[in-house]
């Protein structure tokens, strides 16, 4: 068990290394940036320490999850950043052959955004929720 500043500096630490990365973009046929389908990311809630990371495809395809101590992991763990979990992006360039990009949408900002809740809705329908 680790103490809250030891966890707090771990965070700082692991967000500090990765502050230079960008949102992933996958793009084989140079189309313009804002063509390419979108891989979200998102805080979808959880209990302190047990946090759920999940990622949908504008299409509503639900690309896989990680739980997650605190949402300032989610971005690597999830893939979102260039660079990080090249495993998730062989099932990334499965989905979308053509191109994509990633993008990250925060525990609090989940409601009012109306492209993610889009995909949810998609989500919903293809899985009969």
């Amino acid at each position: 068990m680790t103490t809250a500043a030891a966890e707090a500096l771990y965070l700082a630490q692991h967000n500090h290394a990765h502050e230079s990365k960008g949102y992933a973009t996958f793009n084989p046929h140079g189309k313009p940036f804002g063509e390419l389908p979108v891989i979200y990311g998102f805080n979808n809630g959880g209990s302190p320490g047990w946090l759920s990371g999940c990622l949908v495809a504008t299409d509503g395809t639900g690309l896989g999850g990680h739980i997650c101590s605190a949402e300032g992991y989610m971005l690597h763990d999830l893939g979102i950043l260039e660079g990080t979990r090249p495993d998730r992006h062989e099932s990334f360039r499965a989905h979308y052959p053509d191109g994509y990009r990633m993008d990250f949408v925060n525990y609090k900002d989940v409601p009012d955004h109306a492209a993610i809740n889009a995909a949810l809705k998609l989500n919903a329908t293809q899985t009969g929720e």
